[in-house]
């Protein structure tokens, strides 16, 4: 028998267990980690309340779990409850799939002024992450700002813009909701250093900026090249220039009282503000032979009480794991870190591509493992039963798949008319459900 410990229990840590169990069948125990009681990592905590579909994939990974070889051990942090020595000790191989919940810094003077936070702390904060949850971002002022150009930035933005009833259908959490309604942002301006050839926004989440019931996307056709350069782009890049296309010929809704700007060749400079953030200054830039922005000299002001960074994300560092700080992940080759220690996802790569892309990532890792330890090959380590034993000694108390469940049901019964579910946002909420 052999026995697997996966970290984490996001796309990439369910993908992964997924493949080690189509590999070794019932030759194999697969136990994938949770710091939280609770699975599914990014999807619960990342994917926008309002893309309900994205997060039905977690259907799939309730079969993963079902499977008779694998087990969810929640409410277990590595590094603080057990070390990655002591589960090597523990398993035949540990993968890494901790995703990389970290903002990455913009490097510019009053970036830490009160009113900028990261897009991992919004997003959290509306998606009831409990480390988010006591965020309370300030929603008071007329105008708000965020930086980057991807689909992070524009969930962000569009989060911003909704009324309470477009949140219908959506799990968002109800201190969220509360507080977005209150809202008095009128604008939001998305600032992106290059142009809209150089977006990493997809057409489906572009396409809905067009249907906001109160707020209009605003697009300067000045800041598009010949649209005859669109040729080379592929098609879904096409796709998006084309939504930004429209939004461009067509002049904002005199019904809405909200705008939704795009600012491109805008790079911050510094964040200013008495005491807090109120505006960012903003050089424009222009793109080089090789296709990066430089500065022109032109600076300008961007008004804005809540700046809100969506630049990346990194992996958080853990003892013993060499680490990669220019990527911000693990050091590894092709997954491989050290003897019998992996790394899968985000982790792996760095935080790039989609929720489906962290599919062929994990079965690639998993060929690995099961390459260097082939089924039916025999295993003397003792898995999740010196685990358990060893959290027991150290007051741990550790979730299972079967408590999550329970959590599940109970909040599901707390939901508001017409929304799915209503999260608790605290780990002693988690536990209270379980009655601990």
């Amino acid at each position: 028998m052999r026995h697997f410990a996966v970290v984490g229990s996001g796309p990439a840590g369910f993908y992964t267990a997924e493949a080690l169990s189509k590999a070794y069948g019932e030759q194999a125990r697969i136990d994938i980690l949770d710091r939280y009681p609770v699975p599914y990592g990014l999807i619960r905590f990342g994917v926008a309340p309002d893309h309900q579909s994205l997060k039905a994939v977690s259907k799939r990974y309730d079969k993963v779990a079902d499977e008779p070889g694998v087990d969810f051990i929640g409410n277990v942090t590595i590094g603080r409850d057990v070390s990655v020595e002591e589960l090597l000790a523990l398993y035949d191989a540990v993968i890494l799939a901790i995703g990389a919940p970290h903002d990455r810094k913009l490097g510019i003077p009053g970036e830490d002024l009160p009113g900028v936070v990261g897009s991992a702390q919004f997003v959290g904060w509306y998606n009831g992450h409990p480390e988010f949850a006591d965020l309370n971002p300030p929603l008071d002022g007329a105008s708000a700002a965020v930086i980057g150009n991807g689909n992070v930035a524009l969930d962000c933005a569009r989060i911003l813009s909704k009324t309470q009833g477009e949140f219908g259908g959506s799990d968002i959490v109800g201190h969220a909701l509360e507080a977005l309604d209150k809202s008095s942002i009128k604008t939001v301006t998305i600032l992106g250093r290059r142009g809209p050839h150089q977006i990493a926004m997809t057409p489906k989440e572009l396409g809905e900026l067009g249907h906001l019931e109160e707020s209009s996307p605003v697009v300067d056709a000045a800041d598009f090249p010949p649209a005859e350069a669109d040729e080379a782009l592929e098609p879904g890049e096409r796709k998006s220039v084309n939504l930004l296309r429209e939004f461009a010929a067509t002049p904002p809704d005199a019904a809405k009282p909200k705008r939704m700007v795009f600012d491109f060749f805008a790079k911050p400079l510094r964040i200013e503000g008495d005491g807090k953030a109120e505006r960012i200054i903003v050089e424009r830039t222009e793109l080089d032979e090789n296709g990066s922005a430089r500065g022109t000299g032109e600076t300008y002001e961007v008004p804005a009480s809540l700046i809100v960074t969506a630049i990346g994300y990194s992996t958080p560092q853990i003892d013993g794991v060499p680490y990669d700080d220019r990527g911000g992940k693990f050091q590894n080759e092709g997954g491989l870190v050290g003897d019998r220690l992996y790394a899968v996802g985000w982790a792996r790569r760095g935080p790039t591509g989609t929720i489906g892309t962290n599919r062929p990532d994990g079965y690639e890792v998993a060929e690995q493992v099961a390459a260097a330890m082939p089924a039916g090959s025999a295993g003397d380590r003792e898995g999740a039963a010196g685990l358990k034993r060893l959290l027991s000694e150290r007051g741990v108390m550790p979730t299972d798949y079967d408590d999550w469940r329970k959590i599940e049901d109970t909040e599901v019964g707390r939901a508001r008319p017409g929304s799915p579910r209503e999260k608790f946002v605290r780990v002693e909420e988690w536990l209270s459900a379980l009655g601990r």
